[in-house]
């Protein structure tokens, strides 16, 4: 008998106007032109380029995978509580910055972040990339990194892929959430406090496999006919 030949694809996600061609040209104009020379300067300890992003983290269970021959059952905490971070990641030394809460994130959040940031590097050249988030382009935010001399570098429109953060994010929910249960809300938010503040020692080299700077194109890649 004849084998049939079988492919096994991986099949990401991408925002949907991610595959218009004007937005690909202008995510292509950013990575080379602008964020690209900022890494190299960083590189060289001549700049330090910062991802920001928020993360919201559900007190709930989230299942991962598992291989058994019976049903299995995982206890699941009550309630809807969040605990949201916000950081910025260290393009180079992977260190995390955060300001957290329970509540939500807001323009204020930012400008305190902000802060911490200029106090921990100082007088060298800072540049914070982040997305285009209301409360992060507003004109409190704008002014506050005015003052404080930090570059605001906006992404482009549905470019999660070029900001690193998003990445760590991944992972903190990969080590802290996935198949795990937390008897309590506090211990629940230690765990991932825990997990963001010693990734860059305690994983250093898988985050470093995972940070690196290959930001993912669109441009030749297969998009799945809809």
């Amino acid at each position: 008998m004849k084998r049939l030949g079988l492919k096994c694809r991986k099949v990401g996600f991408v925002p949907g106007r991610a595959t218009d061609p004007d937005k690909q040209a202008e995510q292509e104009s950013f990575r080379v032109n602008l964020l690209e020379p900022r890494l190299q300067q960083a590189q060289a300890g001549q700049r330090v380029v910062l991802f920001m992003d928020a993360a919201h983290f559900v007190y709930g269970v989230f299942l991962g995978l598992v291989w058994c021959f019976v049903r299995l059952f995982m206890p699941s905490p009550a309630g809807r509580k969040r605990f949201n971070v916000l950081g910025p990641i260290n393009a180079v030394t992977k260190e995390v910055l955060t300001v957290t809460n329970e509540t939500y994130i807001n323009a204020e959040s930012v400008c305190l972040l902000l802060s911490d940031i200029a106090q921990r590097y100082g007088p060298i050249p800072i540049t914070l990339v982040l997305d285009n988030a209301r409360y992060q382009k507003c004109a409190l935010v704008l002014d506050h990194a005015a003052s404080l001399k930090i570059e605001l570098l906006f992404l482009p429109a549905y470019s999660p892929q070029l900001n690193l953060i998003e990445r760590l994010w991944r992972f903190v929910r990969k080590e802290c959430l996935y198949s795990k249960y937390y008897a309590d809300f506090a211990t629940f938010k230690q765990a991932i406090a825990t997990c963001i503040e010693t990734a860059h020692t305690e994983h250093r080299e898988e985050l470093d496999t995972l940070l690196a700077w290959n930001f993912q194109s669109f441009k030749k890649v297969q998009f799945l006919p809809v």
